[in-house]
């Protein structure tokens, strides 16, 4: 027979409404009287549903990640790192792909704010980075935390997690020319993304900290996508100039690059050097392994859906660490510079 939370309180010798806080995680609850609530709650395996308790009470339990991005592995990651934190503070995960370019997109999500009981929200890009989106949802009064590329916020809108996509850029482009390469080509992600010209800007830094002259040739518009590597090493090897190395956008991007690369019978990393971004299993998968920078991604989603709990709670917000920067991977797709 399963438990109820008369049973937890009964064993534990307390009030429902105490088990209620524990499991709610209130802070007012005395640590001796929480442990002996979760003790009869182990004992008896009690599980409450965490949905039942948000139709039924006042507050909202729920947390939605709303997302549009191509990258199965970054969305995965996001969702386990925010499903971790949810669980630990008795919070639901609702998960909810859409389509920003939509034109509906507003109503959607405002409608699912509504009818779905969200307690907050944490968004990525490209909704992070659309203020005019953020205005909106904000009208109906939800907490939100968006995860966003830069070092400081862009508005006061909403707590940030920032990521330092232009350091991050600006040391894998240093690693390259550190190699000897000169012309290095930078294959970018979609322009509605504001990590595409963060990492853009950190690129052609680097080459003019070191006097190099920045080629437009060897800029490629593209998206985060395989298809877009292998389109982009394509059109490279076909302009005047030719690239020693590339920096791609993301390692799916680097990915698709090695791949293309393969097709002409360019050696990696003897004829081309490649580097990615974000340390995705594609930059394990392939061979050789790829460059690129490590991105933490569930430790940024625990982190956002942490600061959205404390701000749920209306709890003290630490922001001293709420800035990631990359760190930089050296693997077998980048090497010394030949011109033989």
């Amino acid at each position: 027979m399963k438990s109820t939370i008369n049973d937890v309180a009964k064993q534990a010798g307390v009030s429902i409404k105490t088990v209620s806080r524990v499991i709610n995680n209130e802070a007012s609850v005395r640590q001796a009287t929480r442990d002996k609530v979760m003790a009869a709650v182990n004992a008896l395996n009690y599980q409450p549903n965490l949905a039942a308790r948000s139709l039924a009470g006042v507050k909202a339990y729920t947390i939605a990640f709303v997302y549009d991005n191509p990258n199965a592995y970054y969305v995965i990651d996001m969702q386990n790192g925010i499903l971790n934190e949810c669980k630990k503070n008795g919070f639901e995960l609702l998960i909810h792909p859409c389509n920003a370019k939509s034109n509906t997109i507003t109503d959607e999500i405002t409608n699912m704010i509504r009818h779905s009981r969200i307690a907050g929200l944490v968004l990525t890009p490209p909704f992070s980075e659309d203020t005019e989106f953020v205005e909106k949802i904000k009208e109906t009064n939800v907490n939100i935390v968006r995860i966003v590329s830069g070092i400081a916020p862009p508005d006061q809108l909403s707590q940030c997690i920032m990521i330092n996509d232009h350091e991050t850029a600006f040391n894998i482009t240093q690693h390259l020319i550190d190699l000897g390469h000169n012309d290095i080509a930078f294959i970018s992600g979609g322009k509605e993304h504001r990590s595409s010209y963060e990492r853009l800007n950190g690129y052609q830094a680097a080459l003019e900290k070191n006097g190099i002259t920045v080629n437009p040739e060897l800029i490629i518009d593209a998206e985060y996508s395989f298809e877009s590597g292998v389109e982009g090493v394509k059109s490279l090897m076909d302009a005047s100039v030719k690239p020693s190395a590339i920096f791609c956008c993301n390692d799916e991007i680097a990915a698709g690059a090695l791949f293309s690369a393969r097709l002409m019978n360019i050696e990696v990393p003897a004829q081309l050097s490649i580097a990615g971004f974000e340390n995705s299993p594609f930059s394990r998968q392939t061979w050789p392994k790829l460059t690129t920078a490590h991105q933490p991604t569930q430790e940024i989603a625990q982190l956002a859906t942490s600061v959205l709990v404390s701000q749920i709670r209306n709890e003290a917000i630490n922001e001293a660490d709420n800035v990631f920067t990359p760190q930089l991977i050296e693997r077998d797709s980048s090497a010394k510079y030949s011109a033989s």
